[in-house]
């Protein structure tokens, strides 16, 4: 895989994960340069509308993608009270 887009929250929003540095040169073609190092640390998010844009762009591009959408990250992190 390239890519890993995973469900944030159940708002729909989405983390993007390059898993590879094509993953990553490819991102690097759809964000501003100043956007580049949150990338690279796992820390950029988009929308639902958004990333099925891009799921869509990477196939066509031949990016390998694996969405994670059936659970969201809130669903797997340990609950504190």
């Amino acid at each position: 895989m390239d890519i890993c887009i995973t469900n944030v929250d159940n708002q729909s929003n989405k983390s993007l994960r390059p898993l590879s540095i094509h993953g990553m040169l490819w991102l690097q073609t759809h964000f501003e340069n100043d956007q580049w190092e949150a990338l690279s640390n796992n820390k950029v998010i988009i929308s639902e509308v958004d990333s099925k844009l891009l799921i869509e762009d990477a196939n066509l591009a031949g990016v390998r993608i694996e969405s994670m959408s059936d659970i969201s990250i809130l669903d797997v992190l340990p609950k504190t009270n």
